[in-house]
């Protein structure tokens, strides 16, 4: 049994255990090459699990093409939470539309309004949230755990992926057929709304194109973040 084939059967165990023990949970999907695996996983196995996106209204058209692709393949449509029009209408007139290149407290102020806000909304009356985050994409998730207590949120928080590297997530994209975004094929293997990332070059970091005029350190939406600091949530024993 291939390395790949343990991590998937343990993968599917994980979501078993929490659809068993924590509904309702969420997934939190970013429409990203991770979040698909975990979409495929979830949808196969008809686990009563929902799935949402943050619709920031700053995304990509291929990430956005990525929901059209998700229901014709598996005839789900994911459910999205937009951020509130005051909220984006009160930034933009105090900052301007791209005042997030202006410092990290304006790019975490803009995440806020467009991602943050909307996924309390989202998360609110669950019990669990699941994330497609690995240990592998970035420093500041080298320490990531499977499952977490997230008290900011007042609910466990799980990342299946956690020990998965990219060829893995690759290798099951490509031998299930899994739908995926066509701009991991132009150089972006991580994506975020579209002023806020670009392609990388060959031997960079794979999230270095995100928020790539910031050091590496603040490199976080602020969706992972608690009072605005990188959460360490407390690990929880699978």
């Amino acid at each position: 049994m291939s390395d790949l084939h343990v991590r998937i059967e343990e993968t599917r165990g994980i979501l078993e255990r929490i659809a068993r023990d924590f509904s309702p949970a969420v997934f939190a999907s970013s429409l990203a090459a991770e979040d698909m695996v975990l979409t495929d996983l979830i949808l196969k196995a008809a686990l009563p699990i929902g799935i949402f996106s943050l619709e920031t209204g700053r995304l990509h058209k291929e990430t956005l093409e990525v929901l059209d692709k998700v229901t014709a393949h598996y005839g789900v449509e994911i459910a999205l939470f937009r951020p509130q029009p005051e909220l984006v209408e009160d930034y933009v007139s105090k900052n301007g539309l791209n005042a997030f290149y202006d410092s990290v407290e304006m790019r975490k102020g803009c995440c806020y309004v467009r991602k943050v806000e909307p996924l309390g909304r989202a998360l609110a009356g669950k019990k669990a949230w699941i994330t497609g985050q690995r240990r592998a994409q970035s420093t500041t998730r080298a320490e990531l755990a499977v499952q977490e207590d997230d008290a900011s949120h007042g609910m466990a928080k799980f990342n299946p992926l956690a020990d998965w590297s990219e060829q893995d997530v690759w290798e099951y994209i490509r031998a299930n057929g899994v739908p995926y975004n066509s701009l991991h094929e132009r150089g972006y293997p991580s994506i975020g709304c579209e002023p806020c990332t670009r392609a990388i070059q060959p031997g960079e970091d794979i999230r270095a194109g995100r928020w790539w005029w910031e050091n590496p350190e603040s490199k976080e939406c602020g969706l992972h973040l608690v009072d605005g600091k990188l959460i360490r949530i407390k690990s929880v024993a699978a």
